[in-house]
C-alpha cells in the first residue's frame, strides 16, 4: 500500500508541475502571410455608396494563445487594407466563420498549439484544468459530445471578452464596420453593450457586428443550419431569427456559412441591399473534390440531386450558396470569405466570392492570406 501511495504521489507531483508550467511561452513573430491584396473591378468614386473589404486571414494555432497575439495578427491585415486605400467612409470589413472559435486555447500552454492534433490539444486543456472541467461538465448534459461542449463552456468568458475587445478596438481604430466572423459561445447576449455568456444555455455558432465607434450591435447572428460535425455540441437557431441591419449604406444581412445554402435564410433577410457570408471549409483541397451533397439538413427542393458527385465542391458553392441564391433575397451585392490557415489536423480551403449587380466578379487566388476590396 505504501508503494502504491508513493507512485500515486509521484504522478500527482509530476502532473502538478506540468499543469502549472509553460503558460507564458515566447511566441513567434506575427506573420500575416498575405498572398493577395486586390481592388476588384473599381467603379467611379462619385457612384460609390459603400465598400466591402473581405479579409481571408491565414491563422496559426499560436495566434490564439494570447489576446495580444490575436489582435496583432488581425491588425496586420487591417493595417495593410488601410495602406492600400480600402478604408473609406462607409466600409464594412467581412471576416470568416470560426475566426474567434479557436480562442478556446487562449492563455494555454504553447504545447497545446504545437500538438499537431486537435484531439491531443483538447486533452491537454482538460489535464491543465481538471477541476474547472469537472465543474462545467454537468452543464453539458444535453450534448452528445460532452467533452467539446464542456471545453467551450469552460473557456467561454475569456473567449467572449477577447473577441469583443479586439474587434471593438479594431473597428474604432480604423473607423470601419466589422462583420467579425463567428465564435462558439454558450447563450451569447449583448447586455448594455457588453458581450456576455451563459454556461447553462446551448452553444451557438454566432457572429456579431461592430460599428466605427467600437460598439457591438445588440443583435447576434446565430447559425441556423448546423452541419454534421457541429451537431453533437452546437445548438441550432431558428432561421426566422436571422437579423437584418440598417446601416448608412443600406440594409445588410449576415449568414453563417451553411445558412447560405438554404432558401429559408434568404427569406429571413428579404429586402436587404447587401448579403455577407462568413465561412470555414475544413480539409485541405476540399473545394476540388466531388460534391457530396447537403450536410446537416435535408436538401432543398430546388436542388438537382444529379449534381451530387458531378459538380466539384466549389461548383456547388457557386450554384447553391451565395452566388446562386443571393437574388432571392432581393440583393444584388454580396461577399463570402473563408478562414484559412494551419490549424492542427483540420485543414482549410476556400477562396472568396464577390457579387456586384448580380454578377460574380473574378478575383485573384490567395494561397494563404488575402485582402479584397469591392466598391458598390
Amino acid at each position: 500500500m505504501k508503494k502504491i501511495l508513493l507512485v500515486i504521489s509521484v504522478f500527482v507531483l509530476i502532473w502538478a508541475i506540468w499543469a502549472n508550467t509553460g503558460f507564458h511561452p515566447e511566441l513567434p513573430a506575427i506573420a500575416p502571410e498575405i498572398s493577395v491584396t486586390e481592388n476588384i473591378s473599381p467603379i467611379p468614386s462619385d457612384s460609390i455608396r459603400g465598400n466591402v473589404v473581405g479579409i481571408q486571414p491565414y491563422m496559426l494555432e499560436t495566434d490564439y494563445l494570447t489576446q495580444q497575439q490575436f489582435q496583432a495578427k488581425l491588425e496586420s491585415y487591417f493595417h495593410n487594407a488601410k495602406e492600400s486605400g480600402f478604408f473609406k467612409e462607409n466600409t464594412i470589413v467581412l471576416l470568416p466563420e470560426y475566426l474567434g472559435t479557436w480562442l478556446v486555447i487562449l492563455d494555454e500552454k504553447k504545447s497545446v498549439a504545437n500538438s499537431g492534433n486537435l484531439t491531443l490539444a483538447m486533452a491537454q486543456l482538460i489535464l491543465s484544468h481538471p477541476f474547472d472541467f469537472i465543474s462545467y461538465f454537468s452543464k453539458s448534459d444535453k450534448e452528445s459530445d460532452k467533452l467539446a461542449a464542456t471545453l467551450f463552456r469552460m473557456k467561454s468568458e475569456k473567449m467572449a471578452k477577447t473577441y469583443a475587445e479586439v474587434f471593438s478596438r479594431l473597428s474604432s481604430q480604423y473607423q470601419v464596420y466589422i462583420s467579425a466572423g463567428s465564435i462558439l459561445l454558450p447563450g451569447p447576449e449583448v447586455i448594455d453593450g457588453i458581450l456576455t455568456v451563459d454556461a447553462a444555455q446551448g452553444i451557438y455558432n454566432t457572429s456579431f457586428l461592430f460599428d466605427p465607434n467600437g460598439n457591438i450591435h445588440p443583435q447576434s447572428i446565430r447559425k441556423a443550419f448546423t452541419i454534421d460535425s457541429e451537431k453533437p455540441f452546437v445548438t441550432q437557431s431558428p432561421s426566422q431569427q436571422i437579423p437584418k441591419f440598417e446601416l448608412p449604406f443600406g440594409s445588410v444581412g449576415v449568414l453563417v456559412c451553411a445558412d447560405s445554402w438554404y432558401p429559408e435564410s434568404y427569406q429571413a433577410i428579404e429586402g436587404v441591399d447587401l448579403v455577407l457570408v462568413n465561412s470555414y471549409c475544413a480539409v485541405d483541397g476540399a473545394m476540388d473534390v466531388p460534391w457530396a451533397g447537403y450536410n446537416g439538413a435535408p436538401m432543398p427542393s430546388d436542388v438537382d440531386p444529379n449534381d451530387i458527385g458531378k459538380l466539384t465542391e466549389k461548383e456547388a458553392w457557386m450554384k447553391y450558396a451565395l452566388p446562386g441564391r443571393i437574388g432571392s433575397s432581393g440583393a444584388k451585392t454580396g461577399a463570402n470569405v473563408f478562414l484559412r490557415g494551419q490549424l492542427w489536423d483540420l485543414g482549410t480551403d476556400g477562396q472568396p466570392f464577390f457579387i456586384r449587380d448580380g454578377k460574380l466578379l473574378e478575383t485573384k487566388k490567395a494561397e494563404k492570406g488575402g485582402i479584397w476590396n469591392m466598391d458598390f
